[in-house]
């Protein structure tokens, strides 16, 4: 059932298609303020994840290795 409803959909846009210049099909002013809002969105993104990485502190102390290292250590077995 889904075959017949897409043929009857593309059977009602093929006039439409028909009217339709080549030469003078642009994005119009729709396209132009998605790009613009996508465009946004990413300098907002990157914005954002610039300021994210800025307050990562990359090197590690010692006392954190020393952390790191103790948990690493195989525990005790409390049977024993």
């Amino acid at each position: 059932m889904p075959d017949m409803s897409a043929s009857l959909a593309l059977t009602h846009l093929v006039p439409l298609a028909k009217e339709v210049d080549e030469n003078k099909v642009t994005p119009g002013v729709l396209g132009f303020i998605v790009f613009a809002v996508m465009a946004l969105a990413v300098w907002g993104l990157m914005k954002s994840m610039n300021k994210h990485m800025q307050k990562v502190d990359f090197k590690e102390s010692a006392q954190t290795a020393q952390a790191g290292a103790d948990s690493k250590a195989p525990a005790a077995d409390p049977k024993s």
